[in-house]
Formats: structure tokens, C-alpha cells, sequence
């Protein structure tokens, strides 16, 4: 069997590969053609290099794997991501925004940014990692050009969705989108995750967020949510 790869039906520069066992996987068109990041595989298909995304290894993929009704991140998109890591899921977002987008990487860990710096954000130009504590985004503000279209964030922190609050409260633009990876265990490891996800989504609520929707995301990620929300508009 040949591979195939077609776009996904409904998220832009995001697409669906079937392998020659016939499995279906997730991809995204490769930004530095020839160089992978975490070990994921290279395909090409129709003369176009594409890197496959496991949904084991990013709660992104693992939301769209699920039926997530919106991924608002898009092609010429600017994106605040919040704890970047070593860049496995924020290379993707990179290839999805393409070189009229830019993905500004906040990451504490001195060794996980040195790996993103190294690894990643040497090879792609529209990626810009930040060493910062994202409870402190005033700290990071000069490095942020203008207002962000999406923040994401995924950080292994208590007030998850006030930081990000915080953060969209600088960067986000007017009616923007913010997609929370929640970690249950991150915020009360005794109480059930779903009350923590109603918890977190109540703080997003009392923020000026519309709730889009609250998926699920195991068996990829347990104990593991991801909120999508739209900044509501002001008068």
C-alpha cells in the first residue's frame, strides 16, 4: 500500500496521512525540509516533505485526534506559546503558521530551551524562544512584536488558566482564541480532573472567555484536557 496524505477536512495546513500499513496518522507540511525534531518520521508525498505528529507526544494532536471542533491556529498566524519546552508540539504549530506567521516560544527550563534553541529555533526563523516565567509576561513584553492572534499554553502549574488569563490579558487581540492544555494532577493531584477542568474553566469564564468546547484527552495524555476558548469582544 502507498502512502497518502490529504489535507484535513477541517483545520488548514493540517493533514491526515495513511501509512503503507494502512494506519492513519497526523502530519504537517515540514517547514526545514530534511530535519525532524523528536524523532518523528519524514514522508514525502507529490514532491512535498511532511513530518508526522504523534498525538503521544503532543496534546495538540491528541485534540484534533479526538474530534476538537476548532483549531483556530492558521497559516500567517502569531502564536504566544506557553511552555514550549523542547519544541515538539511548537515545531508543529510552527509548520502550521508557515513563514508569514510567528510562534513566540516561553519557556522557563534552562535545559529544555537550550534544546529548543539548539534543536529547533536554529532552523526555523519563525520561531522566537523566550526564557521567561510565564506568571510574569510584563517581563517578556519587549520581546513580543504587537498583539497575537492565538495563545497556547501547557504548563505544569497551579493557576494554569490565570496565567494564561494574564498573558492574554498583554498579547491576545481582541476576540483572539486560546487553547489550555489543563494538567489535573499540575493543579490539585486529590480531587477528580473533572472538577478541576470546571474549575479552570469557571476562572477562564470570570476572564471574558467564551467557552468553545472542553476535550477529553485520553489514552494520549491522562488526566489531561484541553479547553478552547475566544476571547469575547468588549464594547
Amino acid at each position: 500500500m502507498q502512502i497518502k496524505v490529504k489535507p484535513h477536512p477541517l483545520f488548514e495546513a493540517i493533514y491526515r496521512v495513511t501509512l503503507e500499513d494502512g494506519t492513519q496518522r497526523l502530519a504537517t507540511k515540514n517547514l526545514v525540509p530534511g530535519r525532524n525534531v523528536y524523532g518523528e518520521r519524514l514522508i514525502r508525498f507529490d514532491d512535498v516533505e511532511y513530518r508526522v505528529w504523534d498525538a503521544f507526544r503532543s496534546k495538540l494532536a491528541a485534540a484534533v485526534v479526538k474530534n476538537v471542533k476548532t483549531v483556530p491556529i492558521k497559516p500567517g498566524h502569531k502564536v504566544l506559546y506557553l511552555g514550549a519546552a523542547s519544541g515538539t508540539t511548537a515545531s508543529h504549530v510552527s509548520d502550521i503558521v508557515g513563514v508569514e506567521g510567528h510562534v513566540y516560544c516561553v519557556e522557563f527550563a534552562a535545559r529544555a530551551l537550550r534544546e529548543l534553541v539548539n534543536n529547533v529555533c536554529a532552523y526555523r526563523l519563525n520561531m522566537s524562544p523566550i526564557m521567561e516565567d510565564a506568571r510574569f509576561p510584563e517581563k517578556y513584553a519587549i520581546f513580543i512584536s504587537g498583539k497575537v492572534d492565538d495563545v497556547y499554553c501547557d504548563i505544569a502549574q497551579p493557576e494554569q488558566a490565570k496565567i494564561l488569563a494574564d498573558n492574554a490579558d498583554l498579547f491576545l487581540k481582541k476576540s483572539g482564541w486560546i487553547l489550555l492544555a489543563v494538567k489535573a494532577q499540575s493543579i490539585d493531584v486529590t480531587e477528580e480532573p473533572s472538577e478541576v477542568y470546571k474549575r479552570e474553566v469557571k476562572v477562564l469564564e470570570n476572564r471574558g472567555f467564551r467557552i468553545e468546547e472542553v476535550v477529553h484527552l485520553e489514552p494520549y495524555d491522562i488526566a489531561h484536557a484541553m479547553i478552547v476558548a475566544q476571547m469575547q469582544k468588549t464594547p
